[in-house]
C-alpha cells in the first residue's frame, strides 16, 4: 500500500484569521488519526502553497498525495487552475499518485450538516 498524505486545500485570504477554521479541521484530523499524515496548504496569500506542500511530501516520499478542496462548491479554481497545477506536480513527479477529491462543501454529510445548523438558527 503506497504512502498516503491528504492535503486540505483553501484559497487563502489576506487575513491571517481566516484560516483558523481550516486550522481547526486540520488539527482534528490529525487528532482522530494520528498515524496518517494530514496538511493545509493554500492557493494564494498564505503559506504554504499547494505546490511547495505537494513537493515537500513528495520529498519525503509519499507516493499518493490526496488534495481535498475546502471549498463550498467547484468554481473557476478547482475547474481550471487547480488541474493544470496538479497536472504540473505529476509531470515532475511521475512516481507519485496525485488526486483531487470533490469540493468538500459538495459532500452530502456536508450539505446536511449545513443544513442542520440553519435550521437550528431558526429553531427547527
Amino acid at each position: 500500500m503506497p504512502q498516503t498524505a491528504l492535503i486540505l486545500f483553501a484559497h487563502g485570504a489576506r487575513d491571517p484569521d481566516w484560516a483558523d477554521p481550516m486550522r481547526r479541521v486540520c488539527a482534528s484530523l490529525r487528532e482522530q488519526a494520528p498515524g496518517q499524515r494530514v496538511e493545509l496548504a493554500f492557493l494564494e496569500f498564505m503559506k504554504p502553497e499547494l505546490r511547495e506542500c505537494a513537493e515537500s511530501l513528495v520529498n519525503e516520499g509519499f507516493e499518493r498525495i490526496i488534495v481535498l478542496p475546502m471549498f463550498v462548491a467547484r468554481g473557476g479554481h478547482l475547474k481550471r487552475d487547480v488541474p493544470l497545477l496538479l497536472d504540473e506536480l505529476r509531470q515532475r513527479h511521475r512516481l507519485t499518485r496525485f488526486e483531487l477529491a470533490g469540493a468538500v462543501g459538495e459532500a452530502e454529510s456536508v450539505v446536511q450538516a449545513m443544513a442542520g445548523h440553519a435550521l437550528a438558527l431558526i429553531g427547527g
